[in-house]
């Protein structure tokens, strides 16, 4: 065999090898779509679900948080005795929401980024508004009655939440459902004593 006739041999050789090899490589370098894990799939549901019940605790509070506005202009001589729960009440709005969900509390100024994706998405969903709270009885007594019975329903809604919270949460809400108890019994029959 002449020179030439080994140099071709063995670069047609070295050609077929290199040939044979990279497709492997191409192939470990591009990885298909890769599915994700029964651990990240059930984190994932996991985390939904805690999504919604920040959010359905938040909203239960935030429309208290309303109630007592709405008390607060139909009777303003309630004052003294309404504010510092409302501030109460204001503050387990916040904390129930930390963490996790995107509601703003009822306390905090609108931005006004928070206003325009608050319109766009008022106008993206059609007729999807938040409900008004509930008319305030013109007697004050009843007023602090029908307070009472949206504190009590509030604590049972927190009350309720906890066999599906996780721990740190689940925590969290029976503190605000044990305020939101003695809160209507101060609305109620705090007064009396």
């Amino acid at each position: 065999m002449t020179t030439t006739g080994r140099r071709a041999l063995l670069t047609a050789g070295i050609v077929a090898a290199a040939a044979t090899a990279l497709p492997g490589c191409t192939a470990a370098e591009e990885p298909g779509p890769r599915k994700p894990g029964a651990a990240e799939v059930e984190a994932a549901r996991v985390a939904r679900a805690e999504a919604a019940l920040r959010l359905r605790s938040v909203t239960a509070s935030r429309s208290l948080l309303e109630r007592y506005d709405a008390a607060l202009a139909a009777h303003p001589a309630l004052a003294p005795r309404l504010t510092p729960l409302r501030r109460s009440v204001a503050a387990h709005t916040k904390a129930l929401g930390e963490g996790g969900t995107t509601v703003r509390p009822a306390t905090a100024a609108p931005s006004p980024t928070a206003t325009a994706t608050a319109s766009a998405g008022a106008t993206a969903s059609a007729g999807a508004s938040a409900p008004s709270p509930a008319p305030v009885a013109a007697d004050p007594r009843t007023a602090l009655n029908e307070l009472a019975a949206a504190e009590r329903t509030t604590s049972d809604t927190h009350a309720a939440a906890l066999v599906t919270a996780p721990p740190e949460y689940a925590r969290l809400l029976a503190s605000v459902a044990a305020a939101g108890a003695a809160h209507a019994y101060l609305l109620t029959e705090g007064a009396r004593a």
